[in-house]
């Protein structure tokens, strides 16, 4: 590695992960019923400790907008009392999922009468890197608690404050329930090191899960000695078929777009059938303009971005590639659904891909060969969401292909053990 580590933020970050050790043993071993009542009791103090925590936002906020921090990123930072309050309905709803621990993903008796079963069991340690997200602080404590993993984690300064006093909140009810307060433990000190650090622990450290942009997401991949599972950049797309339904094809486009431009789910790229693109493309693009939405254009579509009023610009290859994050999206007008395919092998993340048709040929045809976490088809991919899919609250959305992929909830946190039990039995 390139970089060499203070050696006192090394030690630092190997002491915290000995004691998230000692935790996740304690963890590991506890019952359903006290997850559960752990997870309500850091509900609890999450709601009263909702003045704190936003006062320690609005030190964030401040010191972001000072910074010119974006406004796509203010927007993730933010905390309101409906937000903070959504955090601990969100452990409610942890409480009231399966528990994924101890579950026989399969098992069976074998000729010599050994019994043999595969079953759930946690991870360990987790260690979570992430980018100015509060939110991602209370999901990724509260899945660790209910998978019985003690979680890492480390944050994006510029939510340094809010986490502080988050976390402080979360230990706190943690020890009024005879909980290890080392369950849940924030990297708030060491700046880049204690990251690396925290990417380097391998053999206390048992999992990293990186969450942001597709900077922090490559550099946790290349300098992780840990394993790591990706979490997704999002550059999606919404195919429109020729034989789509058009009122429905815009008010998902729109709807992909616009609901939440700055979260991964929300598409970046939209791709018209050339048949349908004169009917199409005049009714979409007024609707995006209206919404505000600048546009990246291909040469083909220009004539119907003037005629909506949009802002717009000639697209460059380069912005197909781009996850806007933002009010912006691509439009291109393509041949047909080989070219679509095309196109989305060229410049897609492997996060959600959605087509418009109702055409069940061409959509059976997207489903098998595009190659996505999430293919959804005639919906909006902002669906692609742990809670949306029934899960709780997610730790993020996997777009690599080993042990996870897609929203990654409770059995996702877990790895398996095999347990053999005999009669005496000799080989």
């Amino acid at each position: 590695m390139s970089h060499t580590i203070d050696p006192s933020v090394v030690e630092h970050v190997n002491q915290l992960a000995d004691r998230a050790r000692v935790a996740s043993r304690r963890l590991a071993q506890l019952s359903r019923a006290e997850k559960d009542a752990a997870l309500h009791a850091l509900a609890d103090a999450l709601v009263v400790a909702t003045p704190q925590i936003l006062q320690a936002n609005a030190q964030d906020l401040d010191r972001g907008r000072a910074n010119g921090m974006s406004e796509a990123l203010q927007d993730r930072l933010r905390l309101d009392e409906q937000r903070v309050a959504a955090s601990a309905q969100g452990l409610r709803d942890i409480a009231a999922l399966p528990d994924p621990v101890g579950e026989i993903v399969r098992g069976s008796t074998l000729p010599n009468g050994l019994q043999i079963r595969q079953v759930r069991v946690p991870m360990g340690v987790i260690g979570m890197i992430y980018e100015a997200r509060p939110n991602v602080t209370v999901d990724a404590a509260g899945l660790g608690l209910k998978s019985g993993n003690a979680v890492i984690l480390r944050g994006g300064s510029a939510a340094g404050a809010t986490n502080w006093a988050t976390v402080i909140a979360l230990r706190l009810a943690l020890a009024g329930q005879g909980l290890p307060e080392d369950a849940i433990t924030l990297l708030g000190e060491g700046g880049r090191d204690a990251a690396r650090a925290l990417m380097t622990a391998r053999g206390r450290v048992d999992l990293v899960i990186p969450r942001g942009g597709a900077d922090l997401i490559q550099t946790v991949v290349r300098e992780s000695t840990v394993p790591v599972i990706e979490t997704g950049v999002g550059v999606c797309h919404v195919y429109v078929d020729r034989a789509a339904d058009l009122d429905q094809a815009a008010a998902i486009t729109t709807n992909a777009k616009t609901h939440r431009p700055s979260v991964c789910n929300a598409a970046e790229s939209l791709l018209v059938h050339r048949e349908v693109a004169a009917d199409f493309l005049p009714k979409v693009l007024t609707d995006l303009a209206n919404a505000q939405v600048k546009l990246h254009v291909t040469p083909d579509v220009r004539p119907y971005a003037e005629a909506s009023s949009a802002a717009y610009a000639i697209a460059s290859e380069q912005d197909f590639d781009t996850e806007w994050l933002a009010l912006e999206m691509n439009v291109a007008v393509v041949d047909d659904l080989d070219a679509a395919m095309e196109h989305i092998r060229r410049h897609g993340s492997g996060h959600t891909e959605a087509i418009v048709t109702e055409d069940r040929a061409a959509a059976r045809r997207f489903t098998a060969e595009v190659d996505a976490a999430v293919v959804m088809v005639n919906a909006s991919t902002r669906f692609t969401d742990g809670g949306e899919f029934g899960f709780g609250a997610e730790i993020g959305i996997s777009t690599q292909k080993l042990h996870a992929r897609g929203p990654m909830a409770l059995p996702e946190l877990t790895t398996t053990k095999w347990i053999v039990e005999g009669d005496g039995q000799i080989r």
